[in-house]
């Protein structure tokens, strides 16, 4: 397979001088390395970050040093996936980097209209959308400025925004 013709997440964001957006939709993401040893009983040891920052932690917290506000926004179901139960417990991390997140109940969403794929939204002028496979498993980015498309899905995400609940009030 060549080489992704897409620009990487860190130089998208790197690229972003106001606002960066992130719509999550899916209750499964396949699997990994931290979310198996989660199951297994893992916890991470919030008082020592170097043993859970990531470098993706690091992108984020650059962006925001910059000035960039970063929202993310998750659809889920209920009760929650266990994988949403990790990722509720891991959005810590995200907070701890400068994100912004909410969560949004599947069953309050009803009435929105919702873009079919989760996407990351850079200045309101560019969208990387991910296609999954029905395992959750990350198949492709797509990018495009598409101001049509661009439009749709902010004016989107904006709806789920003020709808969702902030992270620290929403318990599963």
């Amino acid at each position: 397979m060549p080489p992704s013709s897409v620009p990487s997440f860190a130089e998208l964001l790197a690229d972003c001088t106001r606002s960066a957006v992130h719509l999550e939709t899916r209750d499964v993401y396949g699997t990994n390395e931290r979310f198996e040893a989660w199951r297994a009983g893992h916890r991470n040891d919030w008082n020592d970050q170097e043993s859970w920052w990531l470098p993706f932690h690091t992108v984020i917290a650059d962006a925001v040093a910059r000035g960039v506000v970063i929202r993310r926004a998750r659809i889920v179901s209920e009760p929650v996936s266990e994988y949403i139960k990790w990722e509720h417990y891991t959005t810590r991390a995200n907070i701890e980097a400068g994100e912004q997140v909410r969560w949004l109940p599947r069953r309050l969403a009803s009435d929105l209209l919702i873009p079919g794929n989760d996407y990351w939204g850079f200045d309101n002028k560019r969208l990387r959308i991910h296609h999954f496979s029905g395992e959750g498993a990350i198949v492709e980015d797509e990018i495009t400025d598409s101001p049509n498309l661009v439009k749709l899905c902010s004016d989107a995400f904006e709806a789920i925004w003020e709808r969702a609940i902030p992270h620290d009030e929403y318990k599963i």
